[in-house]
């Protein structure tokens, strides 16, 4: 994320001001995740064709994301992803899938939590008069997730039928501040302990940060409503952006 943090913060700066209530909104992402496409056979025998990337949902699409990815090893898993911090940065074109809501004829989550099968999302869309049909699979899949990825299918149903309730988020601190410069940091919607998110704002901003005053920031911005603490760690705190979908946090916390 810090390599082109400096890039987003550019435009986090000229576009802030000018956002408006109406402006799309990001709800819930997921990385490491396979987007399998039945049709498409891979050279391996009996297997499927399958990429590997970020899955994202705002209120008005679901956008699968293979640009600018990274790889990393994650509880043994070994995750290829993409870091999206900001709709804005998500380039249209054959790498990234784009789904809007409206165009969804059906979705259905799969899998269930402890069992054989790994959660997955399978979404049937409408483009240009085809049918289209796409299966999410969850990569880091395990028996402490709160949520999976089979979860997004009631609220992508409700926000399909302007029936999903979201809560307004505060407005964002100014970058100029610490909690701003934290925000930017968490603004990929995952978990980060206390070193990783001054590790990332020294680099980003090169600066030197106290834990004890990266801590501090982070509290305040708990108590705005901007940032939720992990209710399983808190003896190693974790901290991650707050979802306009409110309890409905599809967060694997």
């Amino acid at each position: 994320m810090c390599q082109q943090l400096a890039f987003n913060l550019q435009r986090e700066l000229v576009t802030r001001g000018s956002r408006s209530l109406s402006e799309e909104v990001m709800l819930a992402q997921e990385q490491g995740v396979l987007m399998r496409e039945p049709g498409l056979k891979k050279q391996m025998e009996g297997g499927f064709a399958e990429l590997e990337g970020t899955l994202v949902l705002t209120d008005r699409q679901l956008i699968f994301v293979t640009t600018d990815e990274r790889e990393e090893k994650f509880y043994g898993f070994h995750l290829v992803y993409s870091d999206v911090a900001d709709l804005n940065s998500i380039p249209r074109g054959p790498a990234n899938t784009f789904i809007t809501l409206g165009s969804i004829s059906s979705v259905a989550g799969h899998g269930s939590k402890g069992g054989l099968e790994r959660p997955s999302l399978e979404v049937k869309w409408d483009e240009g008069g085809k049918e289209q049909g796409r299966v999410f699979v969850e990569t880091l899949a395990g028996r402490s997730r709160r949520r999976n990825l089979n979860d997004w299918a009631p609220v992508i149903q409700r926000l399909k039928g302007g029936e999903q309730k979201l809560i307004s988020i505060p407005k964002v601190p100014g970058v100029e501040s610490l909690q701003g410069k934290v925000m930017l940091i968490l603004a990929d919607m995952q978990s980060k302990g206390l070193l990783t998110i001054e590790n990332e704002v020294e680099t980003a901003f090169k600066i030197k940060l106290d834990p004890d005053e990266v801590q501090t920031a982070c509290d305040s911005l708990i108590s705005q409503g901007l940032v939720k603490l992990e209710p399983s760690l808190k003896d190693d705190p974790f901290y991650r952006k707050a979802s306009p979908l409110g309890d409905e946090d599809l967060a694997d916390c």
